[in-house]
């Protein structure tokens, strides 16, 4: 079971250690993929070291009236408070084949159109009183499973009806389950949930939906978030995905690629969230030639499942995790050099006591003549281990021990584009960013 850390920045274990969430959206897979699919798609998540599924149980694509892969319907007479057994067996034995893997599941209840239709097929079939009961079902069922609570689901809460379900469904899911889980909530994009729900008690960590567009600023939601009170956990549990046309709709932007996804997911990271979500596509969707495709799919996802991206989201995890975690604060007054705009903005981030700092350069500086100028004056110790982190391939490459200067200028090396400046108290001792 997961819970939020005492400086309520973080999840952590019940024991006390980091979660870095690193989750993935694949919306449509208790809707249209068989066990065996599942068993495929889940072990190369875990293999690249993701810890969180998000995926719904009424899903998006016409979920409560076209049946699952076992040809079984969700609710009994579009009735919340009717679930169907034959369903739901499907359901758990995701949960556990993901949970065997190591995997938490983000479980959305429902897609958004079941409560605010809005856009989508719907129907509305949801009130306070039917989402509170379907809320507790769902609590019992997986009270003992490795998962957490996801409400919404790519729908704003528009009126107090709409308010009242999604408090209601979060009650039921807390009442259900004993309040084992955290409950977040998924919201439309580009928004944070901060804009919805800051004030429900429910609600135990935020989130934004970025947006798919090419150098979405993401790490503006993540920056308003983290200086609200009370103070949260937040992250960006939707940045635009790999594979998916530049806005959406607009192929003449092109599709988005890895290097777009790496910049969302740095940018949100050194900006103050607690982890990220990543996306691709033709995966959330689950697409196969013959289904009709979404937002021009052009690959099936059991070839998308290999794009480069998914592949180097985890060596964002491994560098934080080689480095005090818990402590890790944004700050941006690191970059004594132009912070930029777009491609070239730079993100920083450092540990609350000076042992280490961070700098994401998505882009060599276009002044300066391509170098960065950081202030060290935040940072103990003397001497500094600098060092180049590839974000690509999560190899460090050492500039040795400096001596320490309140201003130091380095350059990006070659093939990039993008690379992380890492500066480490030579004191601490520290492994090479990424392992440890």
């Amino acid at each position: 079971m997961l819970k939020v850390s005492e400086n309520r920045r973080f999840l952590v274990h019940e024991d006390g250690t980091p979660f870095f969430y690193l989750g993935d959206t694949a919306w449509e897979l208790l809707h249209r993929c068989t066990i065996e699919e599942t068993a495929r798609y889940l072990t190369d998540r875990a293999a690249k070291r993701f810890t969180v599924i998000q995926t719904v149980v009424l899903a998006e694509l016409d979920g409560l009236h076209t049946p699952n892969c076992n040809g079984d319907l969700p609710l009994l007479d579009d009735d919340p408070t009717r679930p169907n057994e034959a369903y739901f067996q499907h359901v758990d034995a995701v949960v556990e084949l993901a949970a065997s893997l190591g995997l938490h599941i983000g479980m959305l209840p429902t897609w958004g159109d079941k409560w605010n239709r809005k856009w989508g097929v719907g129907p509305e079939i949801f009130t306070p009183e039917n989402a509170r009961i379907y809320g507790e079902f769902l609590g019992r069922r997986y009270a003992d499973a490795p998962l957490i609570w996801i409400v919404g689901g790519d729908r704003p809460i528009e009126n107090e009806m709409h308010r009242q379900i999604v408090r209601a469904m979060a009650e039921g899911l807390r009442i259900g389950d004993d309040g084992r889980h955290l409950i977040t909530m998924h919201t439309w994009g580009p928004h944070s949930t901060a804009e919805y729900v800051h004030d429900e008690a429910w609600l135990d960590f935020h989130t934004c939906q970025s947006g798919h567009a090419r150098n979405s600023a993401n790490w503006r939601f993540i920056e308003a978030d983290y200086a609200r009170t009370p103070t949260r956990p937040c992250m960006d549990a939707e940045p635009g995905y790999e594979d998916i046309a530049d806005n959406i709709r607009n192929l003449d932007g092109g599709y988005l690629d890895d290097w777009e996804v790496r910049k969302a997911l740095y940018w949100s990271l050194f900006a103050g969230a607690h982890g990220h979500t990543y996306g691709c596509n033709p995966v959330w969707q689950m697409w196969t030639p013959g289904r009709n495709q979404m937002i021009h799919a052009r690959r099936p996802w059991y070839e998308a499942i290999h794009l480069p991206g998914s592949s180097q989201m985890q060596h964002a995890r491994a560098l934080l995790q080689s480095r005090p975690f818990l402590s890790r604060i944004p700050d941006q007054s690191l970059i004594a050099s132009e912070i930029g705009e777009g491609t070239h903005h730079v993100r920083a981030t450092r540990d609350s006591e000076g042992r280490y700092a961070m700098i994401y350069i998505p882009a060599s500086p276009t002044i300066g003549a391509g170098r960065i100028e950081i202030d060290t004056t935040s940072l103990t110790g003397a001497q500094l281990a600098a060092w180049w982190y590839d974000p690509r391939t999560g190899v460090a490459h050492s500039l040795g021990v400096l001596d320490k200067a309140p201003l130091m200028t380095f350059a990006p090396p070659q093939g990039g584009p993008d690379w992380v400046l890492v500066l480490d108290d030579a004191a601490c001792g520290f492994l090479a960013p990424g392992r440890g």
